[in-house]
């Protein structure tokens, strides 16, 4: 490298051993350069290892992670209120993911499904839609990782009840609102009993079961006059859809009229009005669920019928031998028949006469409703009665016992074993039903258009081929703004797929988009 004056000629000073220009003797700096590239005696650089933070950091990389794992898992517990079962999260993602915890979306939705595996293995109550709205992650998504969880650790939990839930969504609404203790009692167990009436109904048979949980909620609320407690609030408080919920709501009214109509007033309930008659109708469910089966019920005994008895049921030959009646009371009577009642038979035969204090209860309430003693009025030696369309509910305020065994959460089998008056076939196993049926018909509509377009000649020939597409869309669900001739998506989905030659027999199930998928987008024909 040259000097600054120009010479590149150099020599050894024999003083200080530096190397100088010949010319103008200028000590030249490169020749004193030091190269520090470590060793025993140079100094140390920094050197960043996997797994660590580097130098100035006080926690490793791992440290690091576990730290805002264990955060995060504590966040999440406390905003679901399972802060007591936090250790068993943490617990349970530990051995899942070997110490090693994790970072990113898929380890909050880890810590969800681990959340909710905790609560239904030790038997209590977290929807999943709420932990999903937690973890901020989708249902569907929350319940593939829920899968995973339950396969890894090789877990069998416990049925989902349905009871349960109710109970918890009910005391959550509670704790926010002014309730008188005694009334919330009652909910509760009103509530628990139509739930587990539901289940009996099937009515939470492939459905989910938050929009069941938030009908009842609004039914007995309805029932025992709390007026805060709306269908829209109460499905807002489960985090259930209000069109499904006001779904469910009219199936649990619609199976009370059923039930009502083996009453003797049971032809005047309908939809409208069966919140009127309901506490009478789910007292003779109470009554039909602790009855023995086989006859009887619960605390049948024999017992002196001379004061009490007689005079309720000398009723019927005094105000007239009503055919309802006894077609709706006379299974609780056991020995005696009905010529006994209206008095054909002479007085010991009554002592022979077996009746339970609820049935009695019953009977002795349906006759003062319909009589109006405050204005009974004697004519010819006869009674006046007055015409009554129905109970009315203040004449039978003390009609909830809480008494049956539906009353407390049950298993499903329990349940089902259970009688409260009612069999009913699944409306999920019916709707499904249906829309096969109209599938069907879709499906020979689309046939019967795709041969008149490809064989014009022969499509009306013998008539036999002549389908009217107005039929179908009449069949179906009615839908505003829309002619009934008119063809929908539907149909031409059922087209595409008919030509690319799939089964009739699959398309009637409906799962159009993996039949498209398969059949049509993966054919190569489009």
């Amino acid at each position: 490298m040259p000097c600054r004056c120009g010479c590149r000629s150099t020599i050894r000073d024999e003083l200080t051993e530096s190397l100088v220009c010949s010319n103008c003797y200028t000590v030249l700096e490169f020749d004193n350069y030091v190269a520090h590239t470590g060793g025993i005696s140079g100094p140390t650089g920094t050197n960043i290892h996997i797994g660590y933070a580097g130098t100035g950091s006080l926690y490793s990389y791992k440290d690091k992670k576990i730290f805002q794992a264990n955060a995060l898992i504590h966040e999440y517990t406390s905003s679901l209120k399972i802060s007591n079962s936090e250790s068993e999260v943490t617990s349970m993602i530990d051995e899942i993911t070997d110490g090693e915890f994790g970072d990113g979306d898929w380890f909050h939705v880890l810590i969800g499904a681990c959340s909710y595996v905790v609560m239904r293995r030790d038997k209590k109550f977290l929807p999943a839609a709420e932990v999903a709205e937690v973890v901020r992650c989708d249902v569907y998504e929350l319940g593939r990782m829920i899968a995973r969880v339950v396969k890894f650790l090789k877990l069998t939990l416990p049925e989902v009840s349905i009871a349960g839930l109710f109970e918890r969504e009910l005391n959550n609404y509670m704790n926010f609102n002014d309730v008188d203790e005694n009334k919330k009692e009652r909910m509760m167990k009103q509530g628990i009993f139509l739930v587990n009436c539901a289940v009996k109904w099937f009515l939470t048979t492939g459905r989910r079961p938050l929009p069941v949980v938030a009908a009842v909620m609004a039914f007995v609320a309805e029932l025992n006059g709390v007026e805060s407690l709306k269908i829209e609030d109460a499905a807002k408080n489960v985090r259930a859809v209000v069109s499904t919920t006001k779904s469910r709501y009219k199936e649990l009214l619609a199976a009370l009229v059923n039930v009502a109509q083996v009453l003797p007033w049971g032809k005047d309930v309908s939809v409208k009005n069966v919140v009127k008659y309901a506490p009478f109708i789910i007292r003779y469910m109470e009554l039909k669920s602790i009855e023995v089966p086989g006859g009887g019920g619960e605390g049948v005994e024999n017992f002196d019928i001379d004061d009490v008895v007689h005079e309720c049921l000398q009723k019927v030959a005094a105000y007239g031998d009503d055919e309802n009646n006894f077609n709706g009371d006379w299974r609780y009577f056991e020995g005696g028949n009905r010529s006994y009642v209206t008095g054909s038979s002479d007085g010991n035969d009554g002592d022979n006469l077996k009746l339970s204090h609820e049935c009695l209860s019953l009977i002795y309430t349906t006759f003062a409703d319909e009589v109006d003693v405050h204005k009974l009025e004697g004519k010819h030696g006869k009674l006046h009665v007055r015409k009554s369309r129905g109970p009315e509910l203040h004449a039978y305020e003390d009609w909830w016992s809480g008494k049956s065994e539906l009353s407390k959460k049950l298993l499903l089998k329990q349940i089902l074993e259970k009688e409260v008056g009612l069999d009913m076939t699944p409306p999920s196993y019916i709707a499904g039903c249906k829309a096969i049926e109209r599938r069907r018909q879709k499906i020979n509509a689309a046939k019967v258009r795709i041969n008149k377009i490809m064989y014009p000649s022969c499509t009306l020939s013998d008539g036999g081929d002549n389908f009217n597409p107005s039929e179908v869309r009449c069949a179906g669900k009615k839908r505003k703004r829309k002619p009934c001739s008119e063809i929908d998506w539907e149909d031409f989905v059922i087209e595409a797929l008919l030509l690319h030659r799939v089964k009739d027999e699959d398309i009637e199930k409906g799962h159009y988009r993996a039949l498209l998928g398969l059949h049509v987008f993966n054919s190569g024909m489009m």
